[in-house]
This record gives structure tokens, C-alpha cells and sequence, in this order.
């Protein structure tokens, strides 16, 4: 089993390492998002549908903010764009906590989002940059690893942190974003953006994101699949305090449990499976998995052993997906388009984040929380249909 761990973690350079500590500094500190909508409901007294809204415009914000990163990343390079986003966010999330009007905290939470998702595409680029082909999966396995390892630590204290005052949220998630920016410039390097004109013959080598049609459409598969993953991490923490009544301590742990998987189980699997078959195979085992999950919480009894179950679940299906969804997008780029690549990558996640809550909020206004839960069921059921049909068009042009 040690040799097992040995061999996964094997291979990585030193620079992929590097970038995944700054990545568990910062989502450790991930603890406002994950409370939000219980926070606008029990803390400010907003409606379930003002909550939802915010959430959506923590979306907007995100689509806007990656779609202007990854230009930005194409034209000045990863590293410079990474220092700025968390900065900025780490000071957003500090001045957002002040924030008790609904405006007030709709438009500082757009300009958050807008900021702190900047660096996902910059991100993404830069795990391409330290690693090569034979180890890019696992690299962006690592970098999941440190996200979820800090999910898990942000997830347990700010359920900790939410229970004696939910304005700590905003001062411990801010703090840890400029903690991550200083170690970034400590630990890496800074990477220049070649400079120099780019020719019309490598644009045309290069292509656009945005003219891929198959890669179009497995980020419109994406997309649905994404908003079914953010209505687990949004609603369920709502759905747990108001529906099967767990305290937020209880809430934060379940939490927690998600990010503590990955950690354990993750990097040795993604080991086991790279390479055997084609990545669209455990892209449609893992939603499948997924749907399995939120099917659960309408069919057995509400308690904290089907709570557990479903996290467990869903959390296996993200494992089995996710990884091999960046294998995909960072085979379909190369060097000089692949910031544009990541951004359209990151703008699928966004969109899910506008419209998830949006969506999901009213949903359970309308047919309450088992609704909910179905229509998730029945969309992930159409997004494994879709990514069936691609690997079949794939596995017919291959043949």
C-alpha cells in the first residue's frame, strides 16, 4: 500500500509541489462560499430566493472574471495574473463581511467573485507549464488534492467558526488569499510571458477555443453536469439545517468528509486508471455515480447515515470524473491557445455557479427539496447520454 502511495506521488516536479501548497493555503481558508446562502438567510434575513440570487451573481462574476483572466493569461502569462487574483480576493472577501444591505452584498459579491476567479484559468495554465504529458493528469490530481485537503480544512473550521460568528468567515477566508499570493512569491519563480508577434500561421496551428465544436460540446455537457455538482454544495448545506435539521458543526464535517476523501483516495486511483481507456469512460462512470447520489436523498430516510452515504457517493463520482475532464480540455490545447482553453474551462464552472442557485432556489420554492433532487438525477442521466454519443463518435473516426 506504501509503495502504492509512492509510485502516484512519483515524478512530479518540484514546481507542481510548489503551486499545490499555495493552492491548500488558499482553499483552506475556503469557508464563505460553502455558508453563504445560510449566512444571507439566517444572518441577514434574506428570502431563500434573494440567497439564490446572490449565489448567482457570485456566478456572474466568476464567468466574467475567468473568461477575463484567461485573455489576460495569453497575453502577460500565468504567474502574474495568479499574485493579483488572490490579492484582490483576499481583500474582497475581508470587505464583503461588512456588507448587510442585499445591494450592497450582491454588488461586493460579484466584484469578489470577479477577482478571486481570475485565477483559475492562471492556474490551469500554470499546472500545464510544470508538468509533462506523462504526468499531467496526476499533476492536476495534486493540485485537486491540495484543493480539496484545504476544502476539507475550510469546510470543518467554518462550520466551527459559523457556529460562534459568521463574520469570522470573511476575515479567515481573505487572510488565507494574500497568505497564498506572499507564498506564491516565495516559492515560484516568476514566469515571463514570452514576448513577440504572433503570426497568422501560428494562430491558425493554434486555433481557437471557441471553434473546437466537439470541445464546445462536451463544455456545454460540462456546464449541465456542473450546475448538479453545485446544487449539492450550495443547497445541500441549506437542505441539511432546514430539512433534515443537522447542526452546522454536523454540516461542516460532511464537508470536510468530501475534501478528506479525495485526499485519501484520489491521486492512487487516478494512478490505477490513466492511461487504460479512453478518459470519456470515467467521465460517464463518475456522473453516473453522481446521479446515483442524488437520487438517495429522495429515497431513503433522512438521517446522518444517508447524509454520509450521499457525500461518500457523490464524492467517488467527482474523483472518477473530474480529473479526467482536465485531461481532456489540456489535450485539445496547446502552448499558444491553451490560457483560452482553461478560461472556457473555468467559464463551464462559473455558468453552473449563476446558474445552479438561480435555478435551484426556485425550483424548491415552487416543489421543495425532493424536486430538486430528481430534475439533478434526471440531468446528470442526460449528460452521461451526451458523453456516450461523443465517445462514439470518437471511437467511430478512431476505427
Amino acid at each position: 500500500m506504501l509503495n502504492l502511495y509512492k509510485q502516484a506521488y512519483k515524478g512530479l516536479s518540484k514546481d507542481s509541489w510548489y503551486l499545490a501548497v499555495v493552492m491548500l493555503i488558499n482553499r483552506a481558508g475556503t469557508m464563505v462560499v460553502p455558508f453563504l446562502s445560510i449566512y444571507c438567510i439566517r444572518e441577514l434575513h434574506f428570502s431563500i430566493v434573494q440567497a439564490g440570487t446572490i449565489m448567482a451573481l457570485f456566478g456572474t462574476g466568476a464567468i466574467t472574471g475567468v473568461f477575463t483572466g484567461g485573455k489576460i493569461t495569453d497575453k502577460l502569462g500565468f504567474y502574474d495574473v495568479q499574485v493579483g487574483a488572490l490579492f484582490t480576493g483576499g481583500i474582497f472577501f475581508i470587505l464583503l463581511g461588512f456588507q448587510h444591505q442585499f445591494i450592497h452584498v450582491a454588488i461586493g459579491t460579484f466584484i469578489l467573485s470577479f477577482c478571486n476567479e481570475a485565477f483559475r484559468p492562471a492556474n490551469s495554465t500554470a499546472i500545464a507549464h510544470y508538468s509533462v504529458a506523462e504526468n499531467r493528469t496526476r499533476s492536476y490530481s495534486l493540485n485537486r488534492l491540495a484543493t480539496n485537503l484545504g476544502w476539507a480544512v475550510g469546510g470543518g473550521l467554518g462550520g466551527l467558526l459559523a457556529s460562534v460568528n459568521y463574520h469570522l468567515l470573511f476575515w479567515v477566508d481573505g487572510c488565507t488569499n494574500i497568505f497564498a499570493a506572499v507564498l506564491l512569491l516565495r516559492l515560484l519563480t516568476r514566469v515571463k510571458k514570452q514576448k513577440g508577434e504572433v503570426t497568422q500561421e501560428i494562430k491558425a496551428i493554434a486555433g481557437s477555443a471557441y471553434r473546437d465544436k466537439v470541445f464546445l460540446v462536451f463544455m456545454a455537457l460540462s456546464t449541465i453536469f456542473s450546475c448538479c455538482f453545485f446544487e449539492f454544495f450550495i443547497m445541500q448545506p441549506v437542505f441539511y439545517k432546514l430539512e433534515w435539521h443537522i447542526g452546522e458543526r454536523m454540516i461542516g464535517f460532511l464537508l470536510a468528509l468530501n475534501g478528506l476523501l479525495i485526499v485519501a483516495v484520489e491521486m492512487v486511483m487516478v494512478h490505477k486508471l490513466e492511461g487504460k481507456r479512453h478518459v470519456l469512460i470515467y467521465i460517464m462512470g463518475g456522473i453516473l455515480v453522481c446521479a446515483a447520489g442524488f437520487a438517495v436523498m429522495n429515497i431513503f430516510p433522512a438521517g446522518l447515515g444517508t447524509a454520509l452515504l450521499v457525500v461518500i457517493l457523490i464524492t467517488f463520482g467527482e474523483m472518477l470524473s473530474m480529473p479526467f475532464m482536465n485531461t481532456y480540455w489540456i489535450t485539445r490545447s496547446n502552448e499558444h491557445n491553451r490560457g483560452e482553453y482553461a478560461a472556457v474551462y473555468s467559464m463551464s464552472w462559473s455558468a453552473a455557479q449563476i446558474i445552479a442557485p438561480w435555478v435551484g432556489s426556485r425550483i424548491i420554492d415552487v416543489g421543495g427539496f425532493s424536486s430538486l433532487w430528481w430534475i439533478m438525477t434526471g440531468a446528470s442521466l442526460f449528460t452521461f447520454a451526451g458523453y456516450l454519443v461523443i465517445y462514439k463518435l470518437n471511437t467511430a473516426i478512431s476505427s
